[in-house]
């Protein structure tokens, strides 16, 4: 009768054992999700995406060096709960935008523009166009986006009077 015992109870001890095992919990996608954009939160361009362990990262780098860094640490994050990452970052090939802080330049390209906008006034100082007087709503936008063209450190138009 002991012997039944033991070996009902070995029985029962190795079912509990295996089933303990086989239900090791696993990460959960919106924690994995956490964990890779802890990992890559130096790089504000770049989104992840979580499904089934698979990480996707969408978005921009400058550089095919800084997409494979970003790569790398995603799969660093939980290298156990990473299963593979789909990388879909796209390298920014544009040249940056050089910023005209020639006053002399832009002083005299901002005339040229503004000659079709006779209500308004412009000052220009360390970069900074600043616009004054009136103007009609429809043509607000038309001005600052021929402002903005001219790449000045900024745009203020605070000072304009919208009819």
């Amino acid at each position: 009768m002991n012997l039944r015992k033991i070996l009902t109870i070995a029985l029962v001890s190795g079912t509990l054992m295996t089933g303990t095992i086989a239900c090791k919990s696993k990460i959960s996608d919106s924690d994995l999700k956490a964990k890779v954009e802890t990992a890559i939160q130096s790089n504000p361009g770049v989104t992840v995406e979580v499904k089934d362990g698979v990480v996707t990262l969408n978005g921009t780098a400058n550089s095919e060096d800084e997409k494979l860094q970003i790569e790398n640490a995603a799969k660093a994050a939980d290298s156990k709960g990473v299963k593979s990452v789909q990388n879909n970052i796209v390298v920014n090939t544009a040249p940056p935008i050089e910023i005209n802080t020639n006053d002399a330049d832009l002083t005299a390209k901002v005339a040229d523009f503004t000659k079709d906008f006779p209500t308004v006034k412009t000052a220009i100082s360390d970069g900074v166009i600043t616009v004054t007087g009136e103007l009609e709503q429809a043509r607000v936008q038309a001005l600052k986006m021929g402002l903005d063209a001219l790449n000045p450190k900024k745009v203020d138009m605070s000072g304009l009077t919208v009819k």
